[in-house]
């Protein structure tokens, strides 16, 4: 396990171990961040994606000129 991986699971471990209550708390101002926020929906939609065909970037811009 990397370095930013081992924080990860550090945090990850922290906010899984605080009440309810606190945990919501602290995932609000998550999303209270613009930023933040703009990542967490980025991510869902790649977790939502992953198992869809791809193509290559070249593909697609034959695709768009055609």
């Amino acid at each position: 396990m990397i370095a930013t991986e081992a924080t990860a699971e550090v945090f990850l471990t922290a906010l899984r171990a605080l009440p309810k209550e606190e945990r919501q708390a602290v995932l609000s101002r998550i999303v209270d961040n613009e930023e933040w926020y703009e990542d967490l929906k980025d991510l869902a939609v790649f977790t939502q994606r992953r198992d869809e065909p791809s193509r290559s970037f070249r593909d697609f811009l034959k695709q768009r000129e055609g």
